[in-house]
């Protein structure tokens, strides 16, 4: 049986096309009805909706685990890239966790709430995985401090688009004030929000984590003042499918395509969230995969990249589908779409480093016998980086 998230009635009732995703059922998109018949909506005027103004997305299926006791960062340590310790309380930290091997088993997000007690989001698919993984590592280590997954006690909400911050300052003074990948826990009447500047869509926003008991409350607060469903919404539903190309124009890597645990940790382009000269603790450990990319580094770097390729015509590549330069294999797709944006397809794709450079002409098997192959080239990434907003007027607040 599918499991349900907290806001389950809200999608339902605002025409969710619900499926399977990692266990959950969760709206691929919605679907609206128009007074004078037929429908509205669909990915495309979802992704559109979240780049003009807003959208709102329930992502309670990605895990939630509070860390807490002594031990709590030291856990960490091993297990993430980047370092924990020198965190401040309020922040959040995008890092990796990876097999001995270098490959990647997820990628998290913590956030640290207290010296001792951290949270960490990490991805529905891979929950049950990173729990035993962090359960193995306590043991081995003899660590003191309770792994608490949260997940089915709370909601988790995305509010993405250019004019969040704005719809979000009439709640709160402090939430439009906070800087990228922190966050601060406020009250809403009687609920109370961990409230983060994070997201998954390339625009401004905030992500919510609150009781699941409370979420469908603070909805009819959040939203009383705006109709979801009118054309012009400030703040509307987005599904999944939206959320998918959102991230990939964003240029950002989703598990399962452009992540896994046969995938270097280097060949990803995210070495901001590597950090290869992380001291190692008072037992002569690195982190979990160190040692492997270390000397993957030291003999040259990744042999593939991930790169951004843009496509002619209107046809879109597929992931697997093989990619090709002079007519020889150079590499495969992970992630294609149309860009409902930029007007034109746009895929992800590990190359290999020789044919990884910007302006390299590229063509797409799509695999079908006697189909015409896609041509493309490689473009830096990301393909779309949101325009910094305007400073905006103060706007009073109601608590």
């Amino acid at each position: 049986m599918l499991l349900k998230t907290p806001l389950h009635d809200f999608h339902v009732r605002h025409g969710g096309k619900m499926v399977d995703f990692a266990g959950w059922e969760l709206p691929i998109m919605y679907k609206r009805a128009l007074p004078g018949g037929g429908e509205s909506g669909g990915i495309q005027d979802e992704h559109k909706q979240v780049r003009r103004s807003g959208g709102i997305f329930d992502v309670s299926h990605m895990g939630r685990v509070n860390l807490r006791g002594r031990h709590a960062a030291r856990l960490l340590e091993r297990l993430c890239t980047r370092r924990i310790r020198d965190m401040a309380q309020g922040q959040c930290r995008y890092s990796l966790v990876c097999n001995e091997a270098g490959g990647v088993r997820d990628d998290v997000i913590v956030s640290r709430l207290d010296d001792d007690e951290f949270l960490v989001v990490v991805n529905a698919s891979n929950r049950q995985k990173i729990l035993g993984h962090m359960a193995q590592v306590q043991q081995a280590g003899g660590l003191s401090l309770t792994i608490d997954d949260q997940t089915e006690r709370t909601a988790m909400v995305a509010v993405q688009g250019p004019r969040v911050v704005e719809f979000v300052g009439k709640f709160s003074r402090e939430i439009p004030g906070l800087k990228r990948y922190t966050f601060a826990v406020k009250n809403l009447l009687v609920v109370k929000l961990m409230v983060s500047r994070t997201g998954y869509t390339g625009e401004d926003g905030v992500e919510v984590i609150l009781p699941a008991s409370m979420v469908g409350l603070a909805l009819k607060l959040i939203l009383k003042d705006t109709d979801p469903s009118a054309p012009d919404a400030l703040i509307a539903p987005a599904g999944l499918g939206a959320r998918d190309t959102l991230r990939l124009e964003a240029g950002m890597p989703l598990y399962g395509h452009e992540l896994g645990e046969e995938t270097s940790a280097l060949e990803a382009g995210l070495d901001f969230a590597v950090t290869l000269d992380k001291e190692p603790d008072d037992k002569g450990q690195r982190f979990i995969g160190a040692e492997a990319l270390l000397r993957a580094r030291d003999a040259g770097g990744p042999a593939r990249r991930l790169v951004g390729l843009r496509l002619e015509g209107k046809r879109s590549a597929r992931q697997g589908m093989r990619v090709l330069v002079g007519g020889a294999e150079a590499g495969l797709v992970t992630s294609g779409a149309p860009s409902p944006t930029l007007g034109h397809p746009i895929a992800l794709a590990y190359l290999s480093r020789a044919h990884s450079a910007v302006g390299t002409g590229v063509e797409i098997d799509t695999g079908s016998a006697g189909a015409e192959r896609l041509r493309g080239s490689v473009v830096a990434l990301p393909f779309y980086k949101a325009p910094k907003p305007a400073p905006a007027a103060p706007t009073p607040a109601k608590a």
